[in-house]
């Protein structure tokens, strides 16, 4: 039973996200994770705090079953459909024990140094994590929408501003890992 810890290939993921792409393109819904948290903060009555959460929040519910479907399949693939490790090239491994004192790297699925629960009780690791989902969260808002709406949903329909909203995320992306992170760390 080895083929169920290997990834899907491309010819078999690839089309299946075309087909839930396409199949939201007709029912006239579009995809994305930053709006499922609007969702979520405006059923729970954050409209009362904010304008920005006072819609029709009930409308949108199919958004909530996207989370909920994330994070219960997350659950599975991780549990039960994961050997838990990702190979990574050993030179690349090497340099994340040199550098930066990762030495799980290639050994676990997340690098226990930076995501185990003992590393939440370091209050500048603590910081590190909450700055950056306040940031991601921001820039996610402030781009009006989050990579998965961008990239899978917005170039789907071919979109300019999705198309200018995903090269940021991967600048960005590259910025961070090539120059912040090493400062940081």
């Amino acid at each position: 039973m080895n083929w169920i810890y290997e990834p899907w290939p491309w010819y078999v993921a690839g089309p299946l996200i075309a087909l839930t792409m396409f199949v939201l393109l007709v029912v006239g819904k579009q995809f994305g994770m930053s709006s499922n948290l609007r969702t979520a903060c405006a059923a729970i009555g954050a409209g009362k705090a904010s304008d920005f959460f006072k819609f029709d929040w009930k409308a949108e519910r199919w958004n909530l079953m996207v989370v909920l479907g994330a994070v219960i399949g997350g659950f599975i693939a991780a549990n039960y459909l994961s050997d838990n490790t990702v190979e990574i090239n050993p030179e690349i491994a090497q340099q994340l024990s040199e550098d930066y004192n990762i030495k799980s790297a290639g050994e676990a699925y997340l690098p226990s140094e930076i995501f185990a629960t003992e590393a939440l009780s370091d209050p500048f690791t603590l910081a590190i994590l909450l700055t950056g989902g306040l940031l991601v969260g921001f820039g996610a808002r402030y781009a009006g929408g989050c990579t998965s709406g961008h990239a899978i949903s917005g170039l789907s329909n071919l979109q300019l501003p999705s198309l200018i909203a995903v090269i940021g995320f991967f600048i960005g992306g590259l910025v961070m890992v090539h120059f912040l992170y090493p400062l940081i760390f």
